[in-house]
């Protein structure tokens, strides 16, 4: 995904992402205005669990050569009812639609398609969908760091994270690197089939 030069050129762009390892993914998420208590210890043991799950899962193509026949199909039907249960969950609550977002330990960049009704500097809670096949959340609270109508319709709005806890900070960041390695590997990889 390629950033449009305006944004790169936003003052919010540098604070959030310059020198940070950043993501740039399609996940369901959404933002919400105004102060509210966020449980950091649940999107951390959420965080945490996925890392385990992720880890042991192994999302590199070489790792997965690996398993078994038979882990493969476990892994495979696991996949089909983790998927089943999330689309029967987003039925009943109503999953926040995916959006572009790029992500860093600092704070997001949302790139919706409507403006969200917020002023800069109000706090607020940023709801993501940390894994497409995961239908849980996370609830990060932020701070409006700044939102500009861009091109394509879309509306980007920057979310400076404000006052994670020290776990909730580092399982972020271990999601962080995750995603930034499965980026890589899967650039690769279209690389790879182009050649």
């Amino acid at each position: 995904m390629t950033t449009p030069t305006v944004l790169v050129e936003h003052p919010a762009e540098h604070v959030l992402f310059d020198g940070a390892l950043t993501c740039d993914v399609v996940l369901p998420a959404h933002f919400d205005t105004g102060a509210r208590v966020v449980m950091q210890a649940t999107s951390e043991a959420l965080l945490k669990g996925l890392a385990i799950a992720e880890d042991v899962r192994g999302d590199d193509p070489d790792e997965r050569k690996e398993a078994t026949p038979t882990q493969q199909r476990i892994e495979a039907k696991l996949d089909l009812v983790l998927s089943l249960l999330g689309r029967l969950a987003r039925r009943h609550e109503g999953a926040p639609p995916p959006t572009a977002l790029r992500w860093s330990h600092r704070g997001m960049r949302l790139d919706a398609t409507s403006p969200t009704a917020c002023v800069e500097g109000a706090p607020g809670v940023v709801v993501v969908q940390p894994a497409a096949w995961l239908s849980d959340q996370i609830e990060l609270p932020v701070v409006v760091l700044a939102q500009v109508e861009g091109s394509q319709g879309l509306h980007h709005l920057w979310l400076q994270f404000d006052a994670l806890n020290a776990g909730l900070a580092e399982a972020m960041d271990r999601h962080l690197f995750r995603l930034h390695r499965r980026q890589i590997a899967e650039a690769r990889q279209s690389q790879a089939t182009r050649l």
